[in-house]
């Protein structure tokens, strides 16, 4: 790895004589890490090691996940880089909260919440570019995320729709990727001398709107995954002088860890700014993130819209009992109000409790995908398969043999001679539901979606 002159000079002024280490640190090997996920029934991955928890993640792990494996098909395990999972630690997300995560993709900080909140509460998870948007959509589902909206919007927006809503945002910001050097040395060929500046500038920006997101006495965290103090150390200075009614928070740096404070001296000496953390790669097995923690006053001047609560839609007399229906029969154990119920064509969702209007934002997933309309019948989502615990099921239909499990993530039909009904099969593997199939003569017709498919 050929790091830019610029850049080698610029941290041998910064850090000096912790300049070694720090290079030589860049030169070494990549540590890998997954989550497991709390949502799920059964939380004991078969083809990985728990020998090695991540110090400061209450659910992680070293290691390294195979994307084809059980445990990532469904949602079990979530492959996160070590570092990157102390910034959802810091936002300690609480069940019933509103939380939102303002630019989430690919969604390892938002499953993290997710699975802190532990579906109650709601938890708001946007990405700006769309086609982000989509894969932060599909790991929340693949997670199991019951109470999240997932939408493609400028900060500005959510800022004009939801203001002083939030009890915790988080902003891990678009940034100048110099901690990710290591892991991804493409990210090289896009940093210059004056990057680092361009990014802040940048963050700035989003901050404008991500502080008039938090509720008076909530919380927000800033994290980045450079290394540079104009995007850290200096972003926060600025932060707290544009903006009397935040204060910083101390962060738990977790003992022993090699979690470090920030550094004062490059930000105009605030002594307060130790109050943030950084983590090196020289100090320990992770790549490089700041994370900054700061609370809004409880006296802080409130805005005077009203947010206004998401209109349900109504169902037909035939589509409720058709709904219901496919309720009872396949679903029993899943309680479901009919009054947070929100169409998306011939989609059905189930809203987060307390959920706010969405105005004109794009919205890409509205809490849990129930199923849909066709004609004359109803058809449940590949998310409630994830989403539900087995035992939720009236019919549950284990793919754990080799042989089946590769026929059915296949899109196979299969053969079985099982005591089941005709109608709906919960497929689980591993403890966990993994999708559907529909029994009919002997045989479980696969409706394994074809784009996961392999």
């Amino acid at each position: 790895m050929a790091l830019p002159d610029a850049f080698i000079a610029k941290y041998q002024d910064l850090l000096g004589n912790e300049s070694g280490p720090f290079f030589a640190a860049l030169k070494g090997p990549v540590d890998k890490g997954f989550r497991i996920n709390p949502l799920k029934a059964k939380q004991k991955p078969s083809s990985l090691s728990l020998d090695e928890p991540i110090p400061w993640s209450k659910q992680g792990y070293f290691g390294q996940v195979s994307g084809k494996s059980i445990e990532h098909t469904t949602g079990l395990v979530y492959s996160q880089e070590p570092s990157a999972q102390f910034v959802a630690e810091v936002v300690a997300a609480k069940p019933g909260e509103k939380v939102l995560d303002l630019a989430a993709a690919p969604g390892g900080k938002s499953t993290q919440l997710a699975g802190q909140m532990m579906g109650q509460g709601l938890l708001w998870t946007n990405e700006i570019f769309f086609g982000r948007a989509k894969v932060l959509s599909e790991n929340i589902e693949r997670f199991g995320v019951q109470n999240a909206i997932v939408s493609s919007a400028d900060s500005k927006d959510l800022a004009k729709l939801l203001p002083d809503f939030f009890d915790r945002v988080l902003l891990d910001t678009p940034c100048s990727g110099e901690g990710m050097f290591r892991k991804d040395p493409d990210a090289i060929s896009y940093w210059s001398e004056d990057y680092p500046r361009e990014c802040a500038e940048r963050s700035e920006e989003i901050l404008a709107n991500a502080v008039q997101l938090v509720k008076p006495g909530g919380i927000l965290v800033y994290s980045t995954c450079t290394f540079a103090p104009e995007e850290d150390e200096q972003t926060i200075a600025s932060l707290l002088e544009r903006y009397p009614d935040f204060e910083l928070l101390a962060i738990d740096k977790v003992a022993g860890s090699g979690i470090t404070d920030g550094r004062p001296e490059w930000a105009g000496n605030q002594e307060e700014l130790k109050k943030t953390a950084r983590l090196w790669p020289q100090d320990l097995p992770g790549e490089g993130h700041f994370v900054a923690k700061l609370q809004k006053k409880a006296d802080a001047e409130k805005s005077t819209k009203t947010v206004k609560e998401q209109k349900a839609d109504h169902l037909s007399a035939d589509e409720e009992k058709l709904l219901q229906d496919f309720l009872k029969e396949t679903v029993p154990g899943l309680s479901v109000d009919l009054n947070r119920l929100v169409r998306f064509g011939d989609r059905v969702f189930l809203l987060p409790k307390d959920c706010p209007a969405f105005g004109k934002v794009k919205i890409l997933r509205a809490g849990l995908c129930l199923g849909s309309f066709k004609k004359k019948r109803f058809e449940p989502d590949h998310a409630l398969a994830l989403a539900i615990q087995p035992d939720q099921a009236a019919q549950v239909f284990a793919v754990d043999e080799p042989s089946e499990w590769a026929a059915y993530i296949h899109g196979e039909a299969l053969t079985t001679k099982a005591d089941l009904q005709k109608g709906f099969v919960l497929m689980k593997a591993g403890g966990n539901g993994v999708g559907w199939a529909k029994f009919v003569n002997g045989q479980l017709k696969n409706f394994y979606p074809k784009g996961l498919r392999h």
